[in-house]
């Protein structure tokens, strides 16, 4: 194979920014020669804005069945994405898929396992992955220079959106059309870098989740969050979309010192020695460990974001590249959403792994109550119309 072909489901505002710079063949190897959806104005746009170039469906087994492509890129609603990409992988195709990876583990450890079976490759689009600021903050945890991690913050409340946000979609902010607000919709990037910067996840959740505290909709938009580690650290993860100015902070503290990401820079506050031999040798009343405080150069770029997790899983699938982002960890900082969400519906402590079947039944009472219901979500009868 020289050329991976992609066909794209879902032309909403994700498949029109991915078809953008297919259009311009910035990615190497990589091509987009087909595209479906269920809403014929969307395909129409396809038309008006680039002719014959695509392939068009308005249907998946036709879609499917055309063998036009070699992969598929999911852009659909959050609750869709596992059922496509488990038909796509028994259609045998390759399959990258939007964030999230799903609404509830159950749905994504499904996706995962037919993952597994058919062997093709799976990416998730955690673009955020591709940030240098991130990816120093895992080499620096992974290469020993904090030491041993013993706390996590992240408080991440720049999110803000306004009523008329929320008003734009009935689906928006529903159980039944989203799965859930600000943790399902704006933080899946926050809660996997969260894990994956420092290759851990929590061992227990004790979460508070406020559901329509500062505007009228019916899921969360305000979460407190604490959690504990195996090895006794512990995390605090905070977020809104209803506080005015916000902050982007996020703060590891390891024996050898502390990092902190915000304002597009790391900086690292480096002990000479570590905290526990410090604590071991000094003999005096008061006194800290010599610390050193690092401006670690990352460049100012923000990464290749998602045009690179594209260029990423092409070339994995032609010359063996190892994936930035596989889709089998997606289901990670679907987790930590879920055990919040669960935490905060029992109001007590949550164990990871989570109670699966518990979690489906609460969220499946909310989606009863839910004010918007879409009654379509079995697989044969599955939403294709691209995210907004």
């Amino acid at each position: 194979m020289s050329k991976v072909r992609f066909g794209l489901i879902g032309i909403g505002n994700m498949g029109k920014g991915h078809t953008n710079y297919f259009a311009k063949n910035e990615v190497a190897g990589g091509e987009l020669t087909a595209i479906v959806d269920t809403n014929p104005e969307r395909l129409e746009w396809v038309r008006q804005q680039y002719g014959d170039r695509f392939q068009l469906f308005d249907n998946l087994d036709s879609f499917f069945a055309s063998q036009a492509f070699d992969a598929v890129l999911i852009c659909t609603p959050h609750y869709d994405h596992p059922g496509l990409a488990i038909a796509a992988f028994g259609h045998g195709y390759h399959v990258l898929v939007e964030k999230p990876a799903g609404v509830y583990t159950k749905q994504v450890r499904e996706m995962n396992e037919a993952a597994a079976r058919s062997g093709k490759a799976f990416g998730i689009m955690y673009n955020q992955r591709t940030n240098p600021l991130y990816q120093k903050l895992r080499d620096l945890v992974s290469s020993g220079e904090l030491g041993e991690i013993r706390r996590t913050n992240w408080i991440i409340t720049n999110w803000y959106r306004s009523q008329s946000y929320y008003d734009s979609g009935g689906w928006r902010a529903t159980w039944a059309g989203e799965g859930g607000g600000v943790l399902l919709n704006q933080d899946p990037h926050q809660l996997d870098l969260w894990q994956w910067t420092i290759d851990m996840m929590p061992k227990r959740v004790r979460a508070f989740c406020h559901f329509g505290k500062y505007r009228n909709i019916e899921v969360e938009d305000d979460v407190t969050a604490y959690v504990e580690y195996e090895n006794g650290a512990t995390g605090l993860f905070v977020t809104t979309t209803g506080e005015a100015p916000g902050t982007n902070r996020f703060e590891v503290s390891g024996d050898r010192g502390k990092i902190v990401i915000e304002d597009g820079k790391l900086t690292f506050w480096r002990l000479r020695v570590p905290e526990p031999e410090f604590n071991r040798d000094f003999k005096g009343g008061f006194g800290a460990p010599e610390c050193w405080k690092c401006e670690i150069p990352v460049g100012s770029s923000e990464g290749s974001q998602h045009k690179g997790i594209t260029q990423n899983f092409v070339d994995h699938i032609l010359h063996g590249t190892p994936l930035l982002a596989p889709g089998e960890e997606g289901i990670k900082g679907l987790t930590l959403s879920n055990a919040m969400y669960l935490s905060s519906w029992t109001d007590n402590w949550v164990d990871l792994p989570i109670n699966e079947d518990l979690y489906y039944e609460k969220l499946q009472e909310r989606i009863q109550s839910s004010t918007y219901k879409k009654e379509t979500r079995k697989l044969d009868h599955m939403d294709v119309s691209g995210t907004h």
